[in-house]
C-alpha cells in the first residue's frame, strides 16, 4: 500500500514529522517497508539562468554555458543538449550533486579543453523520465536560485506500509489516518457522505440472479449523462503516478483513487455499450468468455460471478471489468458499479484466471459493507467535479449484510494477555478513536466493532488493538513467572526425546531415514519370525501387502536393493518404527533398525574402502545406545542372535536377561533372496527395552563441578592367554573393575590365536591409569597392575602371558 505525505494529510490533520508518521505506522501494526523522500534526492538542484551560451572551440555538438545558480556569480557548464540557450532557465546539478538518472556523482573536470563545473539537466537524468531529447526548460517565472523539487511540487514523500491480511481498512489512505489520529497523532478529517440527489430516474437498472445469494449480496450505482472524459486533473495523475498507476482518463483515474484513498473499489460502464436496460448479477454459463480491461480474453469457469447485460458478461465480479463497455474519451453516458462481493469466491476466481488487480486484492480481504453505500455518494462527487453532467437517482437490488456483533473487554485479560495495566475508560478510549462503540461496564467493556473492521471477533482481538495503540512498547518488561512456582513438564515424553536422540546421531554417523510400510508380503514375514494367521490383514491396500511386519529389516533390504540397482551401490538406511508381534496392545515394539550393504564409502587415493562388517553394525548400535543414555559399558555381547543373521558373526546386547540390540551380518541366504551381492550388516535397537534413569541420591543438592585431572596418566598393556571361548569384552571389564578409582579405561590391541596355543588365545589389553591426587608411584603402580592380573584371572581363568 502506497500513499504520499500530502494525500494523507488530506484525512489527518497534523503537524507530526515524517520520521515519526514512521515510526507509529510500524509500531501499529503497518509496517513501514520504504519512504522515498524525493526532497534529500533532489536536494542539490536548483533553478539557475543561462546567461551566455557560445560554441565549443573544439567541438560542434557542445555549447559553454555560464549558468547563474542564484548566488550572483556564473559557472561555467560544458552542455551538449540541442535546446541549451542563453536566456533560458534551467535546473542546475552542481559539482559533487549526485545524479538519480545515472547513479553518479558529479566531478568538475574539462571536456575538450574546457573546463566543467556541474550539469544542466534533463529529466532522465533527474530520475523524473525517460526524456532526454534536451535539458529542463523552465517558463520565465520560474524563481532562480530556489530549489527545484519544492518548487515543482516533488518534495511530497511516498510511503510505502505492508498490509496483514486482516487490515483491508488500511488500504486505503483513510483508513491508515484513522489509526494515527488513534494514536494521537493528529485529528481525523471529517467524511462528507452526504447523499447526491439524483436528477433522474437511471435508465439501467441492477438484478440480482436468483442463484447469486451470498457470491454478491448487494450491488448499486447510478447513471451519468453529459459528462466529459478528458485527462484526469494535474493534482490527480500526480498522486496516482507517484504510487505507481498510469493515468488514464478522468472516469478510470477517479475509480483508482478512490480504491487507494478509501479502500472502496469502483468500475464506470460507457452506458451507451450496455446491451438492454439491465446489468445482472448472476454466475457465469459453460462456455462464456470476456475480453477483459487488460486486453486479454479469459474463458470464464462456470459458476464465476460475472456482471452480464442482455449480450454476455460485461465484468469479472470483484476482479476486471470488460473491454467492450470500458469508458473512452467518447464516453457522454456512465453507469457506476459499487458491489459486494464474496472473499472467498473472489480470491477462487482470481486464482483460476490469473488475474492479479487492485479490486481483487481489496475483495479477497474483507469490505466495510457500508462501502458500497458511501461509494456511491464519493463517485459521484467526484465525477461531478471533474466530469460534469448529471447524475441519476440510485439504484441497487439485495441487502447490505448485518455483520453486527458484540465483543466484550475484561480488564483482567488485557493485564494477563497484554501485560498492561489500563482503567477502563483509558481502553474504552482507545477502542471509541478506532470507530468501536462501547459501553462500560466497570468490570468489562462492551464494544461493538465498527463496519470497516470486520476481522473483530472475539476478545484477544480487542486486547490487540488496545495494546498496539496505547504502544507494545509501554507494557514493563517482567520475569517470567510460574503458578505454582516450578518450571513446566517437558512435553515429549522420555521415549520421544531417544527417538529423536537416535535420528540424530544415526543421520551423524551418515545414514540416510527410511519410512517405509508397516506392512509387506506374507513370505517375507515368515523369514523373520512373523507371519501367523493373527497378522495377516483382512482389507489389504495391496494384495503382496498382506501382514504386520515382524521387523523393519525387510523393507529396509528392499530399500536397498532398489538403491543398489539405481546405482547406489553403497546404500546406509535407517528406520524408527513399530514392529508387530501379536494384536495385543503390547504387542508392539518401538525399533530402531538399520541396514549398511557394500562398501564402508567410495573410494578414495588415500585409504581403500572395506567391506562392511558386524563391527560397523555395532558401532552404530553403540552409538544409538549412548546417545539414548543406555548403560553401554555394562551391556554384554551375546551370540544368540535370530536365524536372519549371520550365525558366527552376529550377537546381542543384553543388560541382565533383557536385550536391549541385535547387530550381525545379514544371513547369505536373505541376501541372495533380495538380489544383494557382497556383504551386508544390519542392527536392531529396541528402545523401550532401554531402562529409564535411576534418580540419583542427593539430586537436587549443588555438587562440584568435574574437572579433568592435571596429572599425567599412565598406560600399561598386558598380555592374558584366556580359553577361545572367552569374550573380549567380558576380560575389558574385568580389568576395569580391579580398581574403579584408578583406572580410567581399557581396550583390546591385540588378539594371537595360533595352533601352538592349543585351545586358547591371547587378548593383548591396553590399560590407562588416571591419578587425581598425586603422581603414583612405581611401587603404587605395580600394586595396580597386580590387582588388575589377579581380577582378570578370577572373572575369566586368564594368566599373564610370559
Amino acid at each position: 500500500m502506497k500513499f504520499t505525505l500530502s494525500w494523507l494529510k488530506d484525512h489527518l490533520e497534523t503537524d507530526a514529522s515524517l520520521d515519526r508518521i514512521a515510526d507509529a505506522l510500524t509500531d501499529l501494526g503497518l509496517e513501514v517497508e520504504h519512504v522515498d523522500d524525493p526532497t534529500e534526492k533532489l536536494a542539490p538542484f536548483t533553478i539557475a539562468y543561462v546567461t551566455e551560451a557560445r560554441p565549443h572551440p573544439n567541438a560542434d555538438w557542445l555549447q559553454i554555458c555560464m549558468v547563474d545558480a542564484g548566488d550572483g556569480e556564473p559557472v561555467q557548464v560544458i552542455c551538449g543538449a540541442p535546446n541549451a540557450r542563453a536566456g533560458m532557465k534551467g535546473v542546475f546539478a552542481p559539482d559533487g550533486a549526485y545524479v538519480p538518472g545515472t547513479g553518479h556523482h558529479l566531478k568538475a573536470g574539462k571536456i575538450r579543453g574546457e573546463a566543467s563545473n556541474g550539469m544542466l539537466c534533463s529529466e532522465r537524468e533527474m530520475g523524473l523520465s525517460d526524456d532526454h531529447e534536451g535539458i529542463i526548460d523552465l517558463p520565465d517565472d520560474a524563481p532562480v536560485g530556489e530549489s527545484f523539487a519544492k518548487w515543482r511540487g516533488l518534495d511530497d514523500p511516498v510511503i510505502e506500509i505492508a498490509i496483514t491480511p486482516n487490515r483491508a481498512d488500511c488500504l486505503g489512505v483513510r483508513g491508515v489516518a484513522r489509526d494515527l489520529a488513534a494514536r494521537g497523532l493528529g485529528t481525523l478529517k471529517p467524511f462528507d457522505a452526504t447523499p447526491v440527489p439524483g436528477a433522474y430516474a437511471s435508465p439501467i437498472k441492477w438484478v440480482r440472479a436468483d442463484d447469486i445469494g451470498a457470491a454478491c449480496p448487494y450491488v448499486a450505482g447510478r447513471h451519468f449523462r453529459g459528462v466529459k472524459n478528458g485527462p484526469s486533473p494535474a493534482w490527480m495523475q500526480k498522486r496516482l503516478t507517484e504510487i505507481g498507476l498510469r493515468p488514464i482518463s478522468a472516469l478510470v483515474d477517479i475509480t483508482n483513487y478512490v480504491t487507494y484513498d478509501l479502500g472502496r473499489p469502483l468500475h464506470v460502464f460507457d452506458a451507451k455499450t450496455v446491451k438492454g436496460d439491465v446489468l445482472t448479477m448472476r454466475k457465469a454459463r459453460a462456455g462464456e468468455t470476456i475480453l477483459a480491461l487488460d486486453g486479454k480474453e479469459y474463458a470464464l469457469e462456470e459458476g464465476m460471478t460475472v456482471i452480464a447485460d442482455a449480450a454476455g458478461p460485461e465484468g469479472v465480479g470483484g476482479v476486471m471489468g470488460g473491454e467492450q463497455s470500458g469508458c473512452t474519451e467518447e464516453t457522454t453516458e456512465v453507469f457506476l458499479e459499487v458491489a459486494l462481493f464474496d472473499p472467498i469466491r473472489t480470491a477462487e476466481t482470481g486464482r483460476k484466471l490469473g488475474i492479479e488487480s487492485d479490486a481483487r486484492y481489496r475483495f479477497e480481504r474483507g469490505l466495510d459493507p457500508q462501502s458500497a453505500v458511501w461509494g456511491v455518494e464519493a463517485a459521484t462527487r467526484l465525477i461531478q467535479e471533474l466530469c460534469g453532467g448529471e447524475a441519476s437517482e440510485v439504484v441497487s437490488d439485495g441487502a447490505i449484510p448485518d455483520e453486527s456483533r458484540r465483543v466484550r473487554l475484561r480488564p483482567e485479560k488485557l493485564k494477563s494477555f497484554g501485560g498492561i495495566e489500563l482503567p477502563t475508560t483509558e481502553a474504552a478510549g482507545v477502542l471509541q478513536r478506532l470507530g468501536f462503540e462501547t459501553e462500560d461496564h466497570g468490570h468489562e467493556i462492551i464494544a461493538v466493532p465498527p463496519t470497516w473492521r470486520g476481522d473483530i471477533e472475539h476478545e484477544h482481538c480487542l486486547i490487540e488493538e488496545v495494546l498496539r495503540v496505547h504502544g507494545y512498547d509501554k507494557a514493563p518488561a517482567v520475569s517470567l513467572s510460574h503458578p505454582e512456582g516450578a518450571l513446566p513438564q517437558p512435553i515429549l515424553t522420555l521415549l520421544q526425546r531417544r527417538t529423536g536422540f537416535a535420528k540424530r546421531v544415526l543421520a551423524q554417523r551418515g545414514m540416510l531415514e527410511a519410512v517405509t510400510w508397516s506392512f509387506m508380503p506374507r513370505a517375507e514375514a515368515e523369514l523373520f519370525g512373523g507371519g501367523e494367521a493373527a497378522m495377516q490383514l483382512a482389507n489389504p491396500i495391496s494384495a503382496d501387502l498382506d501382514a504386520m511386519r515382524p521387523s523393519i529389516l525387510p523393507n529396509l533390504l528392499a530399500a536397498a536393493q532398489r538403491n543398489i540397482d539405481r546405482g547406489h551401490p553403497d546404500p546406509a538406511l535407517f528406520e524408527i518404527g513399530p514392529t508387530y508381534r501379536t494384536r495385543e496392545a503390547d504387542g508392539q515394539d518401538l525399533v530402531a533398525a538399520g541396514l549398511r550393504a557394500g562398501k564402508t564409502g567410495p573410494r578414495h587415493w588415500a585409504e581403500a574402502p572395506r567391506d562392511v562388517d558386524a563391527f560397523d553394525a555395532k558401532a552404530d548400535v553403540a552409538a544409538a545406545l549412548t546417545a539414548c543414555g543406555a548403560p553401554v559399558d555394562k551391556l554384554q555381547v551375546t551370540t544368540d542372535a535370530p536365524d536372519w543373521y549371520h550365525p558366527g558373526r552376529s550377537g546381542c546386547l543384553r543388560l541382565g536377561p533383557n536385550v536391549l540390540a541385535r547387530f550381525g551380518e545379514v544371513h547369505p541366504k536373505l541376501l541372495k533372496r533380495y538380489d544383494i551381492r557382497g556383504r551386508a550388516v544390519a542392527f536392531e535397537i529396541f528402545l523401550e527395552a532401554i531402562p529409564e534413569p535411576k534418580a540419583k541420591k542427593g539430586a537436587g543438592k549443588t555438587r562440584p563441578l568435574l574437572q579433568a585431572s592435571a596429572l599425567q596418566p599412565v598406560t600399561r598393556d598386558f598380555a592374558f592367554l584366556v580359553d577361545a571361548a572367552v569374550p573380549a569384552d567380558k576380560l575389558v571389564r574385568s580389568a576395569v573393575g580391579a580398581d574403579k578409582q584408578l583406572v580410567a579405561g581399557a581396550s583390546v590391541f591385540d588378539v594371537y590365536a595360533g595352533p601352538e596355543l592349543e585351545g586358547k588365545k591371547s587378548v593383548a589389553v591396553s590399560v590407562t591409569l588416571q591419578p587425581t591426587e598425586k603422581t603414583l608411584t612405581d611401587k603404587e603402580i605395580e600394586a595396580v597392575g597386580a590387582r588388575i592380573v589377579a581380577n582378570v584371572e578370577k572373572q575369566t581363568g586368564g594368566v599373564l602371558r610370559s
